[in-house]
């Protein structure tokens, strides 16, 4: 062990204004871990950027200076994290928090700031804002702060929105308003969209493309068609087979065999082949990487020739019937 740690490992992805990409994989796996990196709050120490590049709009965010990057947060890039009421400051009222943000990233004086933070509430759907602007997070609903939380990262018109889990621990018929509202905003201010989400049905129903993480790895990509109806990586396709469907009352779920893997402690070659119904000698010996994968998007030594070999067992994933996909899936 050489004393670094990759909780993320490799990670390449481009989002374009006006997409949506869903970056989805089970706890652990380092979907939040990317996003804050992009937003770079990470805790240093003890995590760190080890290497790489972070691109916005022809500038690379990591040779920004901390008070550089602060001008970039909350103006060309905001994040609805995963619990507002942790992310809320408790002693400050929602308007005086919205109208923080808009005052720093802007030029607007602090009337006109909380005017601003006034039509960012109503804007999320939030009834009597006048109101509402004054109270305190603890005074508001789960599904009520959510909203706050995406006021707060549209009040400066951001070029990227990333939502890490946005309907976490919210009911069902709140989680709908919630991806709803995020879905109609993006399409009136055509921001780039970044979605991270275990809940195979969200992506299903929210975005366009999408990457599986595997382990701090993106192990599949494409389109949510693509990855969703025909899935390549085995990862992928245990995922969707773990889905209950109707029909299966009184039967096991599928579940994918095995643990992930110890991030002190990786297998040689493939992450996933300790688990994988499909492994054959290759995986054990070789690691597949997905940005020299033939075709590029998937790693997995079924699809890409393996050292030594000429051709791969497999050229496309198995079809799957498409249908109604239920929210809440289990990974």
């Amino acid at each position: 062990m050489d004393g670094l740690v990759k909780a993320v490992d490799g990670v390449s992805f481009t989002i374009k204004r006006g997409e949506t990409l869903g970056i989805v994989g089970e706890s652990g796996c380092g979907k939040s871990v990317t996003s804050l990196s992009i937003m770079r709050l990470l805790d240093i120490p003890p995590g760190e950027i080890a290497s790489g590049e972070i691109w916005l709009d022809g500038q690379d965010l990591l040779t920004l200076s901390p008070e550089e990057m602060r001008e970039v947060r909350g103006n060309d890039v905001a994040m609805i994290f995963q619990e507002p009421m942790t992310s809320l400051n408790p002693v400050f009222t929602v308007g005086d928090q919205i109208t923080e943000a808009v005052v720093q990233h802007t030029r607007m004086s602090k009337k006109e700031a909380w005017n601003k933070a006034i039509e960012s509430l109503r804007l999320v759907g939030i009834s009597n804002p006048e109101r509402r602007v004054k109270q305190y997070p603890h005074e508001l609903s789960g599904g009520m702060r959510q909203r706050v939380m995406i006021a707060m990262a549209l009040s400066c018109d951001p070029k990227l929105l990333i939502a890490d889990e946005p309907t976490t621990a919210l009911d069902v018929t709140i989680q709908a308003q919630i991806l709803e509202l995020i879905r109609k905003i993006q399409d009136e201010t055509d921001s780039a969209l970044m979605l991270i989400t275990h809940d195979l049905g969200v992506v299903a129903e929210m975005v366009e493309d999408v990457a599986v993480m595997y382990a701090g790895r993106i192990v599949e990509r494409g389109t949510v068609e693509d990855v969703l109806v025909r899935p390549k990586h085995p990862y992928t396709e245990g995922l969707l087979t773990s889905i209950p469907s109707k029909g299966m009352r009184g039967s096991r779920l599928n579940v994918i065999k095995g643990t992930v893997p110890n991030p002190f402690n990786m297998p040689k070659g493939c992450n996933f082949a300790p688990r994988c119904p499909y492994r054959f000698e290759p995986c054990g010996a070789y690691d597949p990487r997905i940005e020299d994968a033939h075709p590029p998007d998937v790693a997995c030594w079924l699809y890409t020739p393996a050292p030594g070999q000429t051709s791969a067992p497999r050229q496309s994933g198995p079809e799957r019937q498409a249908g109604p996909m239920t929210t809440g899936a289990p990974t």
